[in-house]
């Protein structure tokens, strides 16, 4: 494994100050040298589009990136022809640093939307982040990504001679699909490029997408996975499913862990589903129920409102027979008082609810967090 400032071989990343925000560094920019610039990604399924999220999908469209420019302090959303010619100028001017085209530059947006990018400021920080790029920046340019995010998230494994690294971003906003999250990661594996990108395509769906912070999807959540194959070495599937599950593992666990003005990790894991599909829903309309993450905050083991939560839901269950376990206590049996909820302590910041519909051989996991009275706080004031 390579240093954990480092990038893969074939990636290089500079990151600077471009005076986007009011301070710390705010844009970062990404080159893939090759020999190989395989790319795909997920993308937010808000219906509402940033710019940056539509340029990329179609830069996309080839499976190829050179490059991929991402800036915090303005997410370039619902800002009209203006935003949509932003995100063109800033890939053309990648494009031009790099003797490459347009349609070979990826662009990622965080932060206000509605909110015009300062192209001025952008076009020149182009240029400077083009002269720091190094391959031992990963860190700075996780950092340039942040927005309530309190530490930047960073990721590396090795599979054999093989490297990968990730980054990623995300506070608020964090609910499937994807959350206000942007996250890359590259590895410089040779791989099977239709193998490669459905298998991202699946372990996002069991990583990134079963973080469930405060139920808000963003309007520029992208994700992307880039290979150089700098190293010579063939990752064969198995083990890049594998290798891939352990770092959007680890940054969708960073990510719920600084979610905005938590105190409090759940793990909510619904088993004995009819199908795996019931057991995402289960799982999501309990982390997605204020009063239940409310309870959790206050440190009550309020089992109703499990209950109550799941029968929002269309999952196939008999009602009568739903199993509750808090941090091992099984104080809810068949749907009626189990043992004591004297016996549940949550005071330690991890939580973990066991649900058993009882019903079927599948089972899913969701990650969130509780509802406190610093997340109101920080949300009421985000613009001011």
């Amino acid at each position: 494994m390579r240093s954990s400032l480092q990038f893969p071989k074939g990636f290089k990343g500079g990151a600077i100050a471009a005076g986007i925000k009011k301070s710390g560094l705010d844009l970062a920019l990404i080159v893939n040298e090759g020999p190989s610039n395989f790319a795909t990604g997920v993308f937010t399924s808000n219906q509402i589009l940033a710019a940056p999220v539509v340029w990329t999908q179609k830069a996309l469209q080839e499976s190829k990136l050179k490059a991929v420019l991402l800036n915090s302090g303005g997410a370039n959303a619902c800002t009209g022809k203006l935003g949509e010619a932003a995100v063109a100028r800033s890939a053309e001017e990648v494009a031009l640093a790099m003797r490459s085209n347009a349609q070979s530059i990826g662009v990622c947006s965080t932060g206000m939307i509605g909110v015009q990018l300062p192209m001025e400021l952008i076009v020149g920080g182009i240029k400077k982040a083009f002269a720091k790029l190094s391959d031992d920046s990963l860190l700075d340019c996780a950092s340039a990504i942040m927005t309530t995010d309190s530490h930047p998230k960073t990721s590396l494994a090795s599979s054999g001679n093989s490297n990968f690294a990730g980054i990623a971003k995300g506070a608020g906003m964090l609910a499937p699909s994807l959350a206000t999250m942007l996250s890359i990661v590259m590895t410089d594996a040779v791989v099977e490029e239709r193998e490669a990108e459905a298998i991202f395509q699946e372990v996002c769906e069991r990583t990134f997408n079963r973080v469930d912070s405060d139920g808000c999807t963003s309007t520029n959540d992208t994700v992307l996975f880039l290979a150089s194959g700098a190293s010579g070495k063939r990752i064969d599937s198995i083990e890049l499913r594998k290798v891939l599950t352990q770092i959007c593992g680890d940054l969708s666990l960073q990510l719920i862990s600084d979610a905005e003005g938590h105190t409090k990790i759940i793990s909510i894991k619904t088993m004995g589903a009819r199908s795996e599909r019931d057991a995402i829903e289960v799982g999501r309309a309990c982390a997605r129920n204020n009063l239940l993450k409310c309870a959790l905050f206050g440190e009550d083991p309020n089992w109703g409102r499990v209950l109550a939560a799941i029968g929002t839901t269309k999952a196939i269950m008999d009602p009568n027979r739903i199993d509750v376990t808090m941090n091992g206590v099984r104080v809810c049996i068949d749907s009626a008082p189990g043992e004591s909820r004297e016996e549940v302590n949550l005071k330690e910041k991890e939580i973990s609810i066991v649900i058993d519909l009882k019903s079927g051989d599948y089972d899913a996991e969701i990650l969130t967090n509780d509802l406190s009275v610093k997340y109101v706080h920080e949300n009421s004031a985000y613009s001011t």
